[in-house]
């Protein structure tokens, strides 16, 4: 063998030890950057030693809409809002240089949704400060694309997962950016958890009022407003002091604002258990306002199964529902807040 092939071929040792390394290299950064968002703690946050409302900072339902100059407090500071790594999971996009705000704007305004799975978006400026909302005048270092682990629409699926890695390869294609996550095996796992989780805490209670025949929809409105319900969005709710409903009403089984007749046969009151407030007497609450209404439009208020309501039954069942509002808070996902409100949708 001359000395040009001994040399070609330590040369060609070198070159595969220098890949071996860089990739042992890679894996170890990718693997404390995904221990960053997902850590091994003790307490599985699926198993229920979740952390009590105050100690984590609960993430709002604020949109990636860029705010004005001055509008967004000390420069510097922290966003309060970040991923809640009990219900989402986290796609990292690394810029090589930073991205003005206008420009980052621009391209993931559309990104919302993949399937029926919110996703929402944090960036990290350039000097520092993590963002729940873009600001103006500024620039980012990377982003996070983080998408809802279940609802109930189901687990995430690998399409839709498939769908979120596709958009965050196109934006770090579109910013020469690299993409960084988790494996969609473990992923698809942690869904499928949560939803078996959810789906044993989930619970909702329905009442009607049987009209005997058809109503206009402007009067059903008007006496369920004269009632004590009030407008929230598309809905009729009746609302906690918190200012968040306690039940909603139906009309023909769809929200008022979305009623397309003129017309309804019936009225349902309906108790989401996970998106209200927790009350001792939330059913019986819910049925003495279902009897006043009986008697504004002489109708007859029955359960779920046609039934009469009886007075006598109110207590009993405020009692399961409470010991539910109970589960629900030891899973880490207490009634009406923010966190139980993305995953129970």
């Amino acid at each position: 063998m001359s000395d040009l092939q001994i040399g070609l071929v330590s040369l060609g040792v070198v070159l595969i030890l220098v890949v071996v390394l860089f990739n042992w290299w890679q894996d170890r950064r990718i693997h404390r950057k995904m221990q960053e968002h997902f850590p091994e703690a003790v307490e599985d946050p699926l198993m229920g030693d979740m952390p009590q409302p105050g100690v984590r900072r609960e993430p709002g339902l604020g949109a990636f809409a860029p705010l004005a100059a001055g509008q967004g407090g000390d420069a510097a500071a922290d966003d309060e809002v970040e991923v809640d790594p009990a219900c989402e999971v986290v796609i990292d996009i690394s810029f090589h240089q930073p991205v003005p705000s206008d420009q980052l704007y621009a391209a993931v305004q559309g990104v919302q949704k993949v399937g029926n799975k919110p996703v929402r978006i944090f960036a990290e400026r350039e000097g520092g400060g993590h963002r729940a909302r873009l600001r103006a005048d500024e620039s980012y270092t990377s982003m996070q694309l983080a998408v809802l682990l279940a609802n109930r629409g189901g687990p995430l699926t690998d399409i839709e997962w498939s769908h979120l890695w596709g958009i965050a390869q196109g934006l770090a294609e579109r910013f020469e950016g690299s993409v960084e996550g988790p494996e969609q095996g473990p992923v698809l796992s942690r869904a499928r958890q949560l939803d078996e989780l959810c789906a044993g805490l989930d619970a909702q209670v329905a009442l009607a009022l049987r009209l005997g025949g058809t109503r206009p929809v402007h009067e059903l409105t008007r006496v369920a407003k004269d009632a004590g319900f009030l407008a929230y969005g598309r809905q009729l709710a009746w609302m906690a002091e918190s200012g968040i409903p306690r039940f909603t009403l139906l009309l023909d089984g769809v929200h008022v604002g979305e009623v397309q007749s003129a017309g309804a046969d019936r009225v349902d009151l309906l108790l989401d258990l996970p998106n209200s407030p927790a009350d001792e007497q939330a059913f019986s609450r819910m049925a003495s306002v279902g009897r006043d209404l009986a008697a504004r439009l002489h109708a007859e208020l029955v359960d779920d199964q046609g039934k009469p309501v009886a007075e006598s039954a109110d207590h009993t069942i405020d009692q399961r529902l409470y010991e539910l509002y109970g589960k629900l808070d030891q899973a880490g996902f207490p009634a009406g807040t923010e966190r139980t409100l993305r995953v129970f949708s």
